[in-house]
C-alpha cells in the first residue's frame, strides 16, 4: 500500500515537473498585460484574446495603445514551418524506410561502417557545421529558400530514421515476404503489402520524432533564412515591442506552435504507443 501510495505521488511530481510550463505559457497567452508581470502570480485573472488578435495582425491600433505596434510575421513564418517540417519529416520516413530495409534484407559490404557514417552525421552539434553549410548553401544558392531548410533538415533526421526503422524491420521475421513471393509477390509488392504495413507503428514513432526535430529547429533556420523561408521559432523570439519584449504575444505564438506537433501525436497516437513497445526501442 505504502509503495503504492509512494509511486502515485512520484508519478504526480512528473507531471507536475512537465505539464505546469505548458499550463503557465497558455495561462501568460490570455492574460492581460499587467496580470503577466504580477507579483505575487496570479493564477485567477480576466482573460483576454488580446495577444492572439495581434499575433495574427487582427487588432494593431489596440496592441498601438500600449506601444507593442508593428504588424506580426507570425503566419507566413507559421506557414512556412508546416511546409518545411512535413516535407522534410515525409522525406525522412520515405528515404529512412527504403534505407533501413535495405540494410536489414541484403547483404551490403561494409554494412557496419556506412551504419556507424550514417549515425555520425548526429554527433557534431550544429553550430560546428554551421559556417560550412552556409558558404555551402550561399555558393548553390539556397539561402533563404525552402528546399534548402527541407533538405538540411532531412539530412539530419534521415540518419535517426534509417536506425530507428532497421529497428523496427529487424524485427519483422523474413519469413512473411519469403512465403508472399513464394505465392507471386515480387519483392516490390511484398515490401508494400506484407512489409509495410507490419512496420507502420515503427513509421509513426519515427515521423513523430522527426517531426519535432524538425519542427523545433531554431540554429539553422535562424542562420539560413531571413525572409522568404523563415520558420516559427526564430520569429516567436524575436517578438519585440518598442516597450520591451511582449511575453504575451511570445506565449500566444508558443501556445499556437505547440497545436500541430500535439494533433499529430494524437492522430497517429495507436500506432505511436505500439511503436515504442516494439523494435528497436524496446531493446
Amino acid at each position: 500500500m505504502t509503495r503504492r501510495i509512494v509511486k502515485g505521488i512520484l508519478i504526480g511530481l512528473a507531471l507536475f515537473f512537465f505539464l505546469f510550463p505548458i499550463y503557465w505559457i497558455v495561462a501568460t497567452s490570455f492574460k492581460q498585460w499587467p496580470d503577466i508581470f504580477a507579483i505575487p502570480p496570479k493564477f485567477v485573472f480576466t482573460s483576454t484574446a488580446l495577444h492572439y488578435k495581434a499575433l495574427f495582425n487582427l487588432n494593431l491600433e489596440e496592441m498601438a495603445k500600449f506601444g507593442q505596434a508593428g504588424k506580426s510575421l507570425f503566419p507566413p513564418r507559421f506557414v512556412n514551418s508546416i511546409i518545411i517540417a512535413g516535407l522534410s519529416t515525409l522525406l525522412s520516413v520515405v528515404l529512412g524506410t527504403f534505407s533501413a530495409y535495405a540494410f536489414s534484407r541484403f547483404k551490403v559490404k561494409g554494412e557496419g561502417d556506412l551504419l556507424f557514417f550514417i549515425l555520425s552525421t548526429r554527433m557534431l552539434p550544429p553550430i560546428v557545421v554551421g559556417i560550412p553549410f552556409f558558404v555551402l548553401y550561399r555558393a548553390l544558392r539556397l539561402i533563404d529558400t525552402h528546399v534548402g531548410l527541407i533538405l538540411i533538415y532531412m539530412t539530419f533526421n534521415l540518419s535517426f530514421a534509417v536506425w530507428l526503422m532497421k529497428g523496427f524491420i529487424d524485427e519483422i521475421p523474413k519469413e512473411f515476404e519469403e512465403a508472399a513471393m513464394v505465392d507471386g509477390y515480387t519483392r516490390w509488392e511484398a515490401f508494400l503489402k506484407v512489409i509495410l504495413p507490419q512496420a507502420l507503428s515503427g513509421i509513426a514513432a519515427t515521423a513523430v520524432f522527426c517531426l519535432i526535430t524538425a519542427w523545433n529547429e531554431f540554429f539553422f533556420a535562424l542562420i539560413l533564412t531571413s525572409e522568404r523561408a523563415r520558420t516559427a521559432p526564430p520569429s516567436i523570439a524575436a517578438v519585440q515591442g518598442t516597450a520591451g519584449i511582449n511575453w504575451g504575444q511570445i506565449a500566444a505564438g508558443v501556445t499556437v506552435f505547440l497545436i500541430p506537433v500535439v494533433v499529430f501525436t494524437f492522430l497517429v497516437r495507436k500506432y505511436l504507443a505500439r511503436g515504442l513497445t516494439f523494435g528497436v526501442i524496446k531493446r
